[in-house]
């Protein structure tokens, strides 16, 4: 697939350029909900650090979009982000340099032109932020940079996009005959506390650096999602920015709302855990995860301080007395530096992924039923018993089971619990959320 990379120094409009590109514009209080594919956009400079990708869908076909960090930032992030950006370039096909069309030319952005000549890629210019198309008369100063001709967009007039996609696709070389075949990864989300280890876990899966870690809390900014490939299964990794109470800042708010957006677009969550700081936070993450039908696996990181035997038992024991809620769930020992056990995380994910799109008979399904009803007592409410017709499975992912029945209120708290062990022990859905619905046959029963 094509690759075209955002560079520019920072706030100059890039992450609303890409966001555009990829065919959205929400206003910054509903990013939350927008999908953790889309960049988070603040009117503050180094807000992206990492590299965000995306796939632009037009006529002429798809290309793979990079959003980078700002270049020249004066940060101590400057380092890693220009080491981030010169990987981006090498396998890029076209580099859109972005600068700021309302603003003179900076200093900066001619060291960013230096930058990009050294690394020999094809360079467009976009000029962002031309509002009116009266500031156009003003971009001749750009043609300083060495690369042509600037295109004015405008992210906030929606100006100037058709005629910069035509211009990507005439910048792109031809590839005659390519065909990609379209294979749907399987998603899974990192999320956890802040510091609790998501990047070193991602970047460790990945063999190489993908994602900036810091040992300050909050370095990750917003959800960044990785293609690639293991065992002859394909994923998407989302990193996510840690989860706590109270954000901080307006962009650990909208970065947080990613998060939790990435939980409900998941296959599979990988709930990241530090076994030296866990808590009620990592259950009310797991819940929510549950909740929302995602398989969750609890990842215990950095293992590799544990340094004896015995402090490993007094971790394994505190752990399951913090998380005995959820300690049904599979759990992974992980270490980002060892690298311990991170083929079993995987193999563990494509297993849950699997199983929760398993699909089973109908015929099986009622065989089942009729065992489960004559091994309990059914609930009865003044002498009319509930009886159980029918049992099918319209949908997966999650698994949802809906039970025909004369009086769908008759069924109880406790016998619904009956059932959901009978279904996760003899269907081996135990790891696995799943819903049920209780339907009645006759009209105006509704359900439950």
């Amino acid at each position: 697939m094509y690759r075209v990379v955002i560079v520019g120094r920072p706030n100059v409009g890039k992450s609303s350029l890409f966001n555009k590109l990829l065919g959205l514009r929400t206003a910054p209080e509903k990013y939350a909900k927008a999908g953790s594919q889309f960049a988070v956009v603040a009117d503050v400079p180094g807000v992206t650090r990492d590299l965000k990708e995306g796939i632009v869908e037009s006529e002429q076909g798809r290309f793979k979009l990079v959003d980078t960090g700002g270049l020249w930032s004066g940060d101590v992030w400057e380092k890693k982000i220009r080491e981030k950006v010169e990987r981006a370039i090498a396998d890029a096909d076209l580099v859109l340099f972005a600068v700021d069309g309302r603003s003179d030319l900076a200093t900066a952005d001619l060291e960013v032109a230096d930058f990009l000549r050294r690394q020999g890629k094809p360079v467009q210019v976009v000029a962002t932020k031309i509002d009116d198309p009266k500031h156009e008369a003003y971009l001749g100063d750009f043609y300083a940079l060495g690369f042509g001709e600037a295109l004015p967009t405008s992210a906030a007039h929606k100006r100037g996009f058709d005629y910069l996609l035509e211009r990507i696709w005439d910048r792109l070389p031809v590839r005659v005959g390519e065909s990609e075949p379209e294979v749907v990864p399987i998603r899974l989300a990192i999320v956890g506390r802040p510091n609790a280890g998501k990047s070193s876990l991602l970047n460790a899966i990945l063999g190489e650096e993908r994602v900036i870690v810091s040992e300050l809390p909050g370095t990750t900014r917003d959800s960044i999602d990785v293609e690639f490939d293991y065992g002859g299964n394909r994923f998407l990794l989302v990193d996510t920015a840690g989860i706590r109470k109270r954000p901080e800042t307006g962009v650990e708010e909208q970065a947080i709302g990613r998060a939790h957006q990435a939980i409900l677009d998941a296959d599979v969550v990988l709930l990241v855990v530090d076994p030296k700081e866990l808590g009620d936070h990592e259950l009310k993450l797991a819940n929510e995860a549950l909740e929302a039908g995602k398989p969750v696996i609890l990842t215990i990181s950095k293992w590799d301080l544990i340094e004896s035997k015995e402090e490993a038992r007094r971790v394994r024991a505190d752990l399951a007395l913090k998380l005995s809620h959820i300690q049904h769930l599979p759990t992974v020992y992980v270490s980002s530096i060892t690298k311990l056990n991170l083929h079993k995380l995987l193999s563990e994910a494509v297993r849950l992924y699997q199983q929760s799109r398993v699909r089973f008979e109908t015929a099986e399904l009622n065989r089942w039923l009729s065992v489960w009803v004559t091994q309990a007592q059914l609930p009865n409410f003044k002498g009319k018993p509930l009886k159980l017709f029918f049992l099918t499975q319209p949908e997966v992912a999650p698994p949802t089971f809906v039970f025909f029945c004369n009086y769908p209120q008759f069924v109880t708290r406790a016998f619904e619990g009956y059932l959901r062990n009978r279904i996760g022990e003899d269907l081996g859905l135990r790891e696995i959320p799943f819903r049920m619905v209780f339907r009645g046959r006759r009209e105006g029963l509704g359900e439950r």
